[in-house]
C-alpha cells in the first residue's frame, strides 16, 4: 500500500505528550521525534481561516478558556497556553500547521486527521495547499468520508484512511448516518489506503471485509496491545511506551 511507514512504527497520537507535555504540543512532537515515533495530529481552522493543530471544537480542555477554535484568530494564539495534566499552564501555545510542519521538517512521519463534522471545503483545501510543499512523509485521515474523498480527487498520492468506530448516540444521535459510519459504506466514495479503528471495537467484521490495512486507536498499554490478538497491522498509542516486541 501507499505509506509503507504507516505499518512500520507505533504512532504517537497527538504527539509524544506526557504528565508536563500537552498534547498536540511542539513539546510533545519534539519528544516524538527523540524517540523516533511517527506522529498522529489534528488540523481545524481559526475564524481567520488559518489551519492550527488542536483537537477539540471548544478551548476549555486544553487551555482552561472559554469558547471554540473557530472563533478566535491565528493573532491571539500566543494567549491561549496549553495546559499539563494537572490543568496548569506550559510554556506551549496552540502551534499552527505551518509552524508544526516547520518543525518536525520531514525527520518523522506525521499522520494528519482532518477534523472536519461539516461540509468539505475550505480546511481540505487549505490543509491540501500547505503539505503540496512539505517534503517530508505524511498521510490523512479523516471520520468524514468526504474529507478523504477530497484528497483522493485532490492529492492521489497521498496515503489516506477512514476513521470509525462503533458510534454511540451521544456522539451521532441519526441512527442511519451512525450505521453508515460504523460500517464504513461510504469507502467505495472515498476509496481509503487503510482503516484506523477504535481498539475496543476491534476485530469486526466491518474491517476485516475491507481488506485494508488496520491502524487501532487509540492504545493506552501493553495489555491493550496483546488483547488486539493481530486485529491490527499497526497501533496509534498515548500514555506508554509500546513493547513493539509483541505486536
Amino acid at each position: 500500500m501507499k505509506g509503507q511507514w504507516l505499518l512500520k512504527k507505533p504512532i504517537a497520537h497527538r504527539g509524544l505528550h506526557t504528565e508536563s507535555l500537552p498534547e498536540n504540543s511542539m513539546g510533545a512532537f519534539k519528544n516524538a521525534i527523540e524517540h523516533g515515533y511517527p506522529i498522529e495530529l489534528d488540523v481545524r481552522l481559526t475564524d481567520d481561516n488559518v489551519v492550527v493543530v488542536f483537537h477539540d471544537d471548544k478551548l476549555g480542555r486544553m487551555t482552561g478558556k472559554d469558547g471554540y477554535i473557530s472563533k478566535i484568530s491565528s493573532s491571539s494564539l500566543e494567549n491561549y497556553k496549553l495546559l499539563d495534566a494537572e490543568g496548569k499552564p506550559t510554556e506551549f501555545t496552540i502551534p499552527t500547521f505551518e509552524e508544526v510542519l516547520a518543525f518536525i521538517n520531514g525527520s518523522v512521519p506525521i499522520l494528519i486527521e482532518i477534523k472536519n463534522f461539516d461540509s468539505v471545503g475550505l480546511l481540505e483545501k487549505k490543509t491540501a495547499s500547505i503539505l503540496s510543499g512539505y517534503t517530508g512523509q505524511f498521510a490523512v485521515q479523516s471520520f468524514n468520508p468526504y474529507s478523504i474523498k477530497y484528497f483522493k480527487d485532490n492529492m492521489p498520492d497521498v496515503p489516506r484512511g477512514i476513521l470509525s468506530c462503533f458510534f454511540t448516540k451521544e456522539i451521532i444521535k441519526n441512527a442511519v448516518k451512525r450505521h453508515i459510519l460504523k460500517t464504513m459504506k461510504l469507502n467505495k466514495i472515498a476509496k481509503p489506503d487503510f482503516i484506523s479503528y477504535y481498539v475496543e471495537n476491534l476485530p469486526n467484521r466491518y474491517v476485516t471485509r475491507s481488506g485494508l490495512p488496520v491502524l487501532a486507536w487509540t492504545v493506552r498499554s501493553n495489555e491493550m496491545i496483546q488483547n488486539l490478538h493481530g486485529a491490527a497491522n499497526n497501533i496509534i498509542f498515548e500514555k506508554f511506551i509500546p513493547d513493539e516486541t509483541i505486536m
